[in-house]
């Protein structure tokens, strides 16, 4: 579908200069636990991590105004070891629209520890796709391509790959880059919930499963629902019984976290109306196993 459009819009626009912004991104910043002289500082930042975003052509694809990628990006400062230095966490939501209807789903529900950077307002922030600028800006190009890469596998089965494999660049290069001191373990296996192992996860062949659900459960699933929910519910069972296949193989990624934390409300409510008792007992049953945290929300699927 975004395919077709994007050819249409080509053609209408004229081919060269017709790609538009793939993000529409919001971003917060705040103090957490930390105190800073200049507090304009801080909607400086804020001001120029979404024009980051927001203002760079990030693929070669041609994305409508109404088809950017929805993200909000909250950053909370938890300490400033010295003059432009700062230590945050970080939490990203990214939302895809269900065809044919106004409903937002969660697309990525991420969370990031080790949000560290360096900032002064007068640098503007930079980014070269095979080269370290500094932290910011490569964090933040990390997410703008994991969060295209997750879009687009939700619409084409492992149609995110060659985003997924930028974002790679960009941890590899920012991991050995010796320009700055701005060493970061996000970006090496340090900690085994980080960016390191959340790409890792994607990209591993052994869980594969993780990428052709989520085809599975966005583009035969949760688009068709309106029409079709006896077969969308068909589909987005499928697409979580792979899941649990390849949580067998490696239990409890960081990715499984990120998908169970996007989706456990809107599984719940996609099946607690449906009158397939067999199929809720079993759908209960696999969630038991691979997402227990969220377990007394499955549960009222069955009421």
């Amino acid at each position: 579908m975004r395919k077709l459009i994007a050819l249409l819009a080509l053609l209408l626009l004229g081919g060269v200069g017709a790609q538009a912004q793939e993000l529409n991104a919001q971003v917060a910043v705040t103090l957490e636990n930390a105190t800073i002289t200049d507090p304009a500082l801080v909607q400086q930042l804020q001001k120029d991590m979404t024009a980051f975003l927001n203002t760079r052509t990030w693929t070669k694809q041609t994305y409508r105004p109404e088809e950017r990628i929805k993200l909000r990006m909250f950053v909370g400062i938890t300490a400033i070891p010295q003059n432009g230095s700062y230590q945050a966490t970080m939490r990203l939501i990214a939302t895809r629209p269900v065809y044919g209807t106004s409903y937002e789903t969660n697309l990525l529900n991420i969370n990031d520890r080790s949000f560290n950077f360096t900032y002064t307002p007068q640098t503007p922030l930079d980014f070269a796709a095979n080269n370290f600028v500094n932290n910011l800006s490569s964090i933040l190009a990390f997410y703008a391509y994991l969060v295209i890469g997750s879009d687009q596998d939700s619409f084409a089965r492992l149609g995110g790959s060659i985003y997924y494999d930028q974002a790679r660049v960009i941890m590899q290069y920012s991991a050995s880059q010796t320009t700055t001191n701005e060493s970061d373990p996000g970006w090496t296996d340090a900690s085994p919930r980080n960016r390191y192992w959340l790409l890792n996860n994607l990209t591993d062949p052994q869980l594969e499963a993780f990428r052709t659900g989520l085809y599975a459960y966005y583009r035969q699933g949760m688009d068709i629902f309106i029409e079709k929910p006896k077969e969308a519910r068909t589909s987005i069972m499928a697409a979580l019984t792979g899941i649990q296949k390849a949580n067998a193989v490696r239990p409890n990624t960081l990715f499984l976290r990120a998908f169970f934390d996007a989706k456990a409300d809107e599984i719940t409510n996609v099946f607690r109306t449906s009158t397939d008792i067999e199929q809720k007992q079993q759908l209960v049953a696999l969630l038991t196993d691979v997402d227990p945290g969220n377990l007394a929300k499955y549960q009222t699927i069955n009421r």
